[in-house]
């Protein structure tokens, strides 16, 4: 009997353990598994996203405000499209900019909205028009370097 109820209890603890486990993994993965409503899509068109990936954040004067949700590419244009998912609460107006930035000197890209002044917001699955694309460290060097010849 006594042999039983330890077993039971031992049991108990690992299915506990399984379960705190699977909550820790789906939330540090930032995974959603029944849909995402606290979001609304935004699309932005870029030249060019070099070191962009999904899931990199959005950020509007410093603060996160949403996610980088896909990214493809327009075959008739030769232009990424990216797919932000925005926090619901944050409205963004029709004027807005976006731009592809780097975290520090050699970090992570993400993509950085600089607010605009109209009066008018972005509906769900609206557009960005104006983008500025990632700037490419190495094009800079050695533009520098081979101009000086």
């Amino acid at each position: 009997m006594r042999k039983v109820k330890l077993e039971l209890v031992v049991g108990m603890f690992m299915i506990l353990g399984f379960l705190g486990f699977a909550y820790l993994s789906v939330k540090l993965g930032d995974v959603n598994l029944w849909g995402d409503e606290r979001s609304y899509p935004l699309q932005a068109r870029f030249t060019s996203i070099s070191g962009l990936k999904e899931g990199a954040f959005v950020e509007i004067a410093g603060v996160k405000v949403g996610k980088v949700a896909k990214i493809e590419l327009d075959k008739a244009e030769y232009e990424a499209v990216v797919t932000l998912a925005i926090d619901k609460d944050v409205p963004v107006q029709e004027d807005s900019i976006a731009s592809i930035r780097t975290a520090g000197i050699i970090g992570d890209r993400y993509v950085d909205i600089t607010p605009g002044g109209a009066d008018d917001y972005l509906p769900p699955g609206g557009e960005i028009e104006e983008t500025e694309s990632a700037i490419s460290l190495e094009e800079l060097v050695s533009k520098y370097i081979f101009e000086g010849e």
